[in-house]
């Protein structure tokens, strides 16, 4: 059994990094994880087989924009074809909206938008853990049915105990 799957739901996000010539790149991410309250931290793991790990050594900063329940097939758009090769962006249907403090773009179509600076990255195995400081959120929209993810094309959703 994989650790993803001892380990789950957890919270569906895209990831939007940028190069230095301004092409920007969306992955998907489930592997992410607040760490600190004060100042805002948050890690998100990436391979450095990803463009968007080659996009953060170059531009350390990224966006984390949080899918709602109805947006499992962008989902799954931006985290099966590369960006080297297309515009997921365009794939995807996605507007882009220009951040305030960090050079890659936020997702409109997303209620929550977290800007952040790269503050760490340090290599776990076959991932990196990319630790960020956030600078800016966007909060579109408050009360939402978030997308969650257990395994590979397995995806959930919570249900609110009462």
């Amino acid at each position: 059994m994989k650790i993803s799957e001892q380990i789950f739901p957890r919270v569906v996000a895209l990831i939007c990094t940028s190069n230095k010539e301004e092409k920007p790149n969306v992955m998907t991410a489930s592997f992410l994880m607040p760490i600190s309250f004060e100042p805002k931290i948050l890690a998100v793991s990436v391979s450095p087989k990803r463009y968007s790990f080659e996009n953060l050594k170059e531009v350390p900063e990224f966006t984390l924009n949080v899918l709602t329940k109805e947006m499992k097939e962008i989902a799954e758009i931006c985290g099966s074809f590369s960006g080297r090769k297309i515009d997921k962006f365009k794939m995807a249907k996605l507007e882009i909206e220009k951040s305030k403090k960090v050079l890659p773009p936020v997702i409109k179509n997303c209620p929550i938008s977290l800007e952040c600076k790269v503050l760490e990255m340090k290599e776990f195995g076959d991932h990196f853990l990319i630790v960020g400081e956030i600078l800016e959120e966007w909060i579109r929209k408050e009360k939402f049915d978030p997308l969650l993810h257990k395994t590979g094309e397995i995806y959930m959703v919570a249900k609110n105990l009462k």
